[in-house]
């Protein structure tokens, strides 16, 4: 009986620390985020795609890749790219309640005019989870 005793104790103690909030780093392929911003005179709107997440007390940092639409006027002689592109970036994106705060960088390729150059720029957005 005696032993029965103990080990329903450790059952109950160890359901209770199982409570706990504790930090945690997760991989995921989507976390429900949508940011909007600005990079190299041009705008991008993008949602969070495979990344490393790192959460403590509400606050999550997200390192990843971002599937985006780059919006910005081709302003090169000669024949023109369309303003709306798909893109893929990468960044870090900070997540506190539902507001989210991203620093992207995308890379520009190189032309006949520049050569091929990483872009930083900043965003602001809503995460649905």
């Amino acid at each position: 009986m005696k032993n029965c005793m103990y080990a329903a104790g450790i059952l109950i103690s160890g359901l209770c620390f199982s409570q706990e909030t504790v930090s945690r780093v997760k991989a995921s392929f989507f976390d429900g985020i949508v940011v909007a911003g600005y990079v190299d005179h041009g705008a991008f709107i993008n949602f969070t795609g495979p990344n490393i997440s790192f959460t403590h007390k509400g606050v999550k940092l997200i390192a990843g890749m971002l599937p985006s639409l780059r919006i910005k006027e081709d302003r090169s002689p000669g024949t023109k790219n369309n303003p709306v592109m798909p893109n893929l970036g990468a960044g870090l994106t900070v997540v506190y309640k539902k507001i989210a705060l991203q620093i992207p960088v995308y890379y520009n390729t190189k032309t006949s005019t520049e050569n091929g150059v990483w872009k930083i720029g900043a965003g602001l957005g809503y995460s649905f989870k």
